[in-house]
C-alpha cells in the first residue's frame, strides 16, 4: 500500500523494501563491468549523518577485500532499504571500491492530529508508534494510519479517512501530522432473529450489548455498529439461552447488511433455540478413602426440577471446595458429571470429589497496573504463593479483578513453574479512567427543577478506595456530601466508610425549615453468601426553625438537638441482578439507637422486603414490596419532625410528599379562615406496593414501556398530639391507623439522560379535607 505525504511541495512514497529503478539500472552497468565477481579495496560510505558508517556497512553485508557477485551487491541494496534507515540508496564501483551512497530518514521533529473532534488527542496519541527525535519510517507511519482508522471504526465511525503528512523543517527534521476526516457515525438501525420461538425479539434485543438507534441516538453510543461487537453479543446471546436451560441453543451465524439510503447497518442473528432442560437427579460421589460425603450435602442446595442454570452448578462447585479446604483436603476438586435425559429433558449430575494433580502456586506476577497498586489485584485472590493450585478458584479471581470496574481489559492465565508442580499466574491489566465529573439537571412535580455536581474517584491513588463529593440542589432543598470508602480493609472483605452530609430544606408548602449535619462511620462484612452486615456510629446536629405564625405542634418543636448513636443494618439479597432485576428477593432491615449522648434518644428501624417475578417468557415482570418502619422515643424525650416518617410521592403514589398522616389542620386565629394545615409526619408507618411491568407495543428503540401498580399503606402515631403557643391551642388529626391506597398507571421512558417514569394516579381510600392527593407525578427514576 501507498500513500502521498507532503514534503514542503514535494511527494515521497511510503514503499517499503523497493529498489528505485536508478539503483538497479547502476547496479546492472555495474555487474557488466566487474563481469561475474568483484574485489574492491574499500567500502566507502557516503551521505550518511546519524547512522555510523560501519553501521551502514553491517547492514549491507558487504567487506573490502572479499569478493562478491552481482547478487550479493543486490542483497545489500535491499538490506539497507529493508532496514527501514534510508530514503534513497546508491551502490556504485569507483576504480578499485565500492561506494555505497545514502540519504537519512529525517528525523521526525513533533507529531500532530489534525481535523480530530470526535476523538481527543490524547486517546489517539498513544496508539503512534511513531516517536518523536527518532528516524521517521514509512512502514510506521502506515501503521500509525492503520491504528487510528481502526480506533474510528470502534468508536462506529467506519468511513473515516486518516492522511499522513510530513512537512519539511531545517536540519534534515520533518513534522509528522496525521489529517483526520472522521466521517458519519454509522448505526445499527435494526436489530433482527431468526429461529427464535420461545423468546420475542424484543426480548432477546435487551440480551445484547448492541442497541438499535432510538430517539436519543446522538447521544447513545452502543447503538453504533461495531463489528468486533457482534462475536460478543453472540456470546452474550448464547449465555442468555444456556441460564434458561437451553443447553442445546446454538447461534448459526451473524451478518450485517448496510443500507446506503439509510447510512445504517441492519444485524441479524439467526438461532436455534431448542428444548428446554431442567434439574434431574442430583447426587454426590467420591473415589477417595478419606472423603465422607456426608460432610459435604450442606452443599446441595439446587432443588430438582428446577430450570437448568450452569451459574447454580458454579456456585454449588465453590461451596464443595470451601468444604473439602475446612476438612484438610486441599487437592480434592469437585467435578460435575452430567447425564442426559432427552425423554425427560432432565440433567441428572453427579458432583464426583476426586483428588487430582499435586500443583502448588509459585507465584503470582501482575503486570500493566502502571497506577493500580499490586496488592489491590492480589487481594481478589483467595489464592496466595504456596497454597494448592485451584484452576476454578483463579477463574474466580479473574471474575473479581474485572468486576472492580479500574482495568478496560484483564487476562489471567496459568504457565509451568520452575518444577512439575510448580506453577505461575500470570495477570495482565489494561488501565482505565476510574474517575468522573457529573453535571445533571433533573424535575419532579415534588422537587420541581433540581441540579447536582458529583465528583467521584473509584480507584483513588490506585489504592482500590472510593471518595465522592455531591453538590445538590432543588427549589426547597440544599444537600452536600461526602464519602470515602476502603472496601477491603485489611485486605479482607470489609468495607469501611466515612459519609458526612450537611443538608438544609426550605420547602414553601411546609410550615418550617430545617437544617442537618451527619457524620456516619461505618463497618460493612459478608455473614453469609447472600447476606451482609453494617454497624455504624451516628453523629448528628438537627435543628427546626418554624415559620412565621406556623403550627403549636411544629413550634414546639423548634431548636437544635444533637443525638450519638449506634446503627445496625442486614441485607439478604438473592435478585438475579441488582441493577434490573426480573427474579429473587431481597430483604434488609436498618436500625438505629440514638441516646448514647446528646439530646435525641430513641430506636427507629425501617424494614423491606421485594420479590420478582417474570412471566410469559419475562416479557412481564412483576414486583411485590412490603415495607415498615418503627420509631420510639425513651427517656423522656418525644420524637423529632426531622427523625419522623413521611410518606407520600414517590413512596405511596397518588398523594403528595407529605401528604399524608397526622396533621394539625386546626383554624389559624391569627388569620381567620385559615387552617394551619401543617404536615407533622409519624412515628409507623406500613406499606405494601404491587406493580407490572410490561412492553407496550412500541418500537423497542424507543425506551417506553408500560406499568400498572397499586399502593396501600398508613403512617400514623404521635408522642404529642396537642400544644400550645402563643395562647394558641391545636390538637393533630389523622394520627391514628388509616389505610390509603391508589391505583395508577406508569410510563417508563429509557433515555441517555436517565429513566424518566411518569406515573398517572387515582386515589381510592383517603381522608377527604386532610390528605393532600396527587394525580400526575413526573421523576427522573430507576424502573423499579
Amino acid at each position: 500500500m501507498k500513500r502521498n505525504l507532503k514534503l514542503g511541495g514535494a511527494a515521497l512514497a511510503l514503499g517499503v523494501a523497493v529498489v528505485p529503478v536508478n539503483s538497479v539500472i547502476s547496479l546492472q552497468s555495474s555487474m557488466a563491468y566487474a563481469q561475474a565477481t568483484a574485489r574492491f579495496s574499500r567500502v566507502d560510505v557516503s551521505g550518511n549523518e546519524r547512522i555510523a558508517a560501519d553501521t551502514v556497512r553491517s547492514i549491507a553485508g558487504v567487506s573490502a577485500g572479499v569478493s562478491v557477485t552481482p547478487g550479493q551487491i543486490n542483497t545489500a541494496v535491499q538490506n539497507l532499504y529493508a532496514s527501514g534507515l534510508f530514503e534513497t540508496v546508491d551502490v556504485r564501483p569507483e576504480g578499485g571500491r565500492l561506494v555505497i551512497d545514502v540519504a537519512e530518514y529525517p528525523t521526525i521533529n513533533a507529531i500532530a492530529i489534525e481535523g480530530n473532534r470526535r476523538l481527543k488527542d490524547e486517546d489517539l496519541i498513544g496508539l503512534i508508534g511513531s516517536t518523536p527525535r527518532r528516524a521517521y519510517s514509512p512502514a510506521q507511519a502506515e501503521a500509525d494510519t492503520q491504528a487510528l482508522t481502526e480506533a474510528y471504526a470502534q468508536a462506529g465511525r467506519l468511513a473515516a479517512r486518516i492522511d499522513p503528512k510530513i512537512i519539511r523543517r531545517s536540519d534534515n527534521r520533518v513534522d509528522l501530522v496525521f489529517e483526520v476526516r472522521e466521517g458519519r457515525v454509522i448505526e445499527v438501525n435494526r436489530i433482527s432473529f431468526t429461529g427464535n420461538r420461545k423468546f420475542s425479539d424484543r426480548r432477546l434485543r435487551g440480551a445484547l450489548e448492541t442497541k438499535q438507534a432510538g430517539l436519543f441516538r446522538t447521544l447513545v453510543r452502543k447503538d453504533t455498529f461495531i463489528p468486533e461487537r457482534l462475536e460478543f453479543d453472540k456470546e452474550k446471546l448464547r449465555n442468555f439461552y444456556l441460564k434458561r436451560g437451553y443447553i442445546d441453543a446454538q447461534v448459526l451465524s451473524s451478518s450485517a447488511d448496510f443500507a446506503r439510503e439509510r447510512n445504517s447497518f441492519g444485524v441479524n442473528f439467526q438461532v436455534q433455540e431448542g428444548q428446554q432442560y431442567s434439574f434431574g437427579k442430583l447426587s454426590l460421589s467420591s473415589p477417595e478413602q478419606d472423603v465422607n460425603i456426608a460432610d459435604f450435602q450442606s452443599a446441595m442446595k439446587i432443588n430438582e426440577g428446577r430450570t437448568y442454570n450452569p451459574e447454580l452448578v458454579n456456585t454449588t462447585l465453590e461451596r464443595l471446595d470451601v468444604i473439602a479446604a475446612q476438612k484438610g483436603l486441599p487437592f480434592v476438586q469437585a467435578r460435575p458429571v452430567v447425564t442426559r435425559n432427552d425423554d425427560t429433558r432432565t440433567l441428572d449430575i453427579n458432583f464426583e470429589l476426586a483428588r487430582g494433580q499435586k500443583r502448588f502456586v509459585e507465584r503470582i506476577d501482575i503486570e500493566g497496573n502502571s497506577t493500580t497498586l499490586d496488592r489491590v489485584i492480589r487481594r481478589e485472590f483467595e489464592t496466595v504463593e504456596g497454597d494448592p493450585f485451584n484452576p476454578r478458584k483463579v477463574q474466580e479471581a479473574a471474575d473479581r479483578i474485572r468486576a472492580l470496574g479500574y482495568f478496560s481489559n484483564v487476562e489471567v492465565q496459568s504457565r509451568q513453574g520452575s518444577a512439575p508442580d510448580q506453577v505461575v499466574i500470570d495477570v495482565n491489566v489494561e488501565e482505565q479512567s476510574t474517575g468522573t465529573l457529573g453535571f445533571g439537571v433533573g424535575f419532579g412535580t415534588d422537587s420541581g427543577l433540581s441540579g447536582n455536581v458529583t465528583l467521584t474517584e473509584d480507584n483513588f491513588l490506585g489504592r482500590g478506595q472510593s471518595v465522592g463529593l455531591s453538590i445538590s440542589t432543588t427549589s426547597d432543598n440544599r444537600e452536600f456530601s461526602f464519602r470515602f470508602t476502603e472496601p477491603k480493609m485489611f485486605d479482607r472483605d470489609l468495607a469501611g466508610s466515612l459519609n458526612f452530609v450537611y443538608r438544609t430544606t426550605n420547602d414553601d408548602d411546609l410550615d418550617f425549615n430545617t437544617s442537618r449535619f451527619s457524620f456516619r462511620p461505618s463497618l460493612a462484612f459478608p455473614i453469609g453468601e447472600y447476606s451482609r452486615l453494617n454497624t455504624s456510629l451516628l453523629f448528628a446536629s438537627d435543628e427546626v426553625i418554624p415559620d412565621t405564625g406556623s403550627s403549636p405542634l411544629i413550634q414546639a418543636e423548634a431548636g437544635r438537638r444533637s443525638s450519638f448513636g449506634v446503627g445496625l443494618g442486614y441485607t439478604y439479597d438473592r435478585r438475579n441482578s441488582p441493577i434490573d432485576p426480573t427474579a429473587g428477593f431481597i430483604f434488609s432491615i436498618d436500625q438505629t439507637l440514638a441516646g448514647l449522648a446528646g439530646d435525641s434518644k430513641y430506636y427507629k428501624a425501617v424494614a423491606n422486603a421485594k420479590g420478582y417475578r417474570n412471566i410469559f417468557n419475562e416479557e412481564v415482570v412483576l414486583s411485590a414490596e412490603l415495607e415498615g418502619g418503627y420509631l420510639k422515643s425513651f427517656g423522656g424525650n418525644s420524637t423529632s419532625i426531622i427523625d419522623r416518617f413521611q410518606l407520600g410521592g414517590n413512596t405511596l403514589r397518588g398523594f403528595e410528599a407529605f401528604g399524608i398522616g397526622p396533621r394539625d389542620v386546626s383554624a389559624d386565629p391569627n388569620n381567620p379562615g385559615t387552617n394551619f394545615d401543617a404536615a407533622l409526619g409519624g412515628n409507623f408507618y406500613a406499606l405494601a406496593r404491587l406493580e407490572a411491568s410490561f412492553p407496550i407495543g412500541l418500537p423497542e428503540e424507543y425506551g417506553i414501556h408500560g406499568g400498572l401498580f397499586f399502593d396501600v399503606g398508613s403512617l400514623w402515631g404521635l408522642d404529642n398530639t396537642t400544644a400550645t403557643a402563643g395562647g394558641v391551642t391545636t390538637t393533630a388529626s389523622s394520627s391514628d391507623f388509616e389505610l390509603r391506597s391508589a391505583i395508577g398507571v406508569s410510563l417508563f421512558w429509557d433515555t441517555a439522560l436517565g429513566p424518566l417514569r411518569f406515573n398517572f394516579a387515582k386515589p381510592i381510600e383517603y381522608v377527604r379535607g386532610v390528605d393532600k392527593t396527587e394525580s400526575f407525578n413526573f421523576t427522573i427514576d430507576t424502573r423499579f
